[in-house]
């Protein structure tokens, strides 16, 4: 037998060359096949813009991510389904709630929105960015509840677990609270699904400080991460920053080198929902190799399995 990646490949999670628990696969495993995530703004503002916890936002924060908040839902999800369907070959959609902390509301509100999204044709399951400081019980109940109708996914942006690089980035929230957030998330159902983002290169860290993350975040267990790199793009804090010679973006080598060592920390069981940034391509202004995404994906690829590296394989320092 012809010895190939996919042949020789230790990590059980997998049905190809991939050393780590794709998201593509964890939907074919969920849905039988590919769903199309669909953005939808609903209108939510944010503790540390609204100056609850501070102004501004996060200092790399470029603003919006979905089409329109002017838009109702209904018509939001309408004009992105017909380019959806024709890219991914899809009729099955994942409700994407992602600009802004969108349990920045009451429940009144945020059950109303978020019922409308989950009754759309072909809307199988839902996710929901938020903060681990926007959960208060009542939230966490009502999303209990919505985890018992559809798939459902709550992101939470940590990003680090540092407090002194949470505190430059104005996060607006320390590492405890974000564990209170999680834990309590996760004892209200088993079926609500938690996803961690984490972003390496951010300034004043370097390898070790974000692995001490990954390390932080791999104890709790989640059921996924989102990785990727700090980009600077206009119209942010870091854009200043950046011009005036304060900050050097992480390198390409780097970056891929320290991707593959902080799966090899994290859980055979989560799912790698991301492992590098989609930059507004207009607005980016660094890092430049960051707009070659296949080319990072496949460089992580290769030196996984030049170095026989899995997710896993130092999980609770195997």
């Amino acid at each position: 037998m012809k010895r190939t990646q996919v042949s020789e490949n230790p990590y059980i999670n997998s049905d190809s060359n991939k050393r780590y628990y794709t998201y593509e696969y964890y939907l074919r495993r969920t849905f039988g096949g590919k769903c199309a995530k669909i953005s939808i703004d609903g209108g939510f503002s944010c503790p540390n813009i609204d100056g609850t916890c501070g102004y501004g936002g996060c200092i790399y924060c470029g603003g919006d991510f979905a089409p329109s908040r002017e838009a109702s839902i209904e018509r939001q999800f309408a004009d992105q389904r017909e380019a959806a369907e024709k890219k991914w070959k899809t009729q099955s959609f994942i409700a994407y709630f992602q600009a802004h902390t969108n349990t920045y509301a009451p429940v009144c509100i945020l059950r109303e929105k978020f019922e409308r999204a989950r009754a759309l044709p072909g809307v199988v399951g839902m996710n929901i960015a938020t903060r681990a400081d926007c959960l208060p019980e009542e939230t966490v109940e009502y999303l209990a509840s919505l985890a018992e109708r559809t798939v459902l996914t709550v992101e939470l942006g940590l990003q680090t677990a540092s407090d002194a690089t949470a505190r430059f980035i104005n996060r607006g929230h320390s590492f405890e609270q974000f564990v209170d957030g999680y834990s309590r998330l996760r004892a209200a159902s088993d079926k609500i699904n938690i996803c961690v983002h984490l972003i390496f290169g951010l300034p004043y860290e370097g390898r070790e400080d974000m692995l001490s993350t990954v390390r932080r975040v791999a104890a709790l267990s989640p059921d996924q991460v989102k990785l990727h790199m700090l980009y600077v793009t206009e119209g942010t804090k870091m854009a200043e920053i950046y011009r005036r010679g304060e900050y050097s973006p992480i390198g390409r080598e780097e970056y891929i080198r320290t991707v593959c060592e902080a799966l090899t920390l994290l859980p055979e069981s989560t799912v790698i929902a991301r492992l590098t940034g989609d930059g507004d391509g207009e607005r980016l202004l660094a890092p430049e190799w960051s707009r070659r995404k296949i080319d990072v994906i496949n460089g992580i690829d290769k030196y996984m399995f030049e170095h026989n590296l899995w997710q896993g394989k130092n999980f609770g320092g195997n």
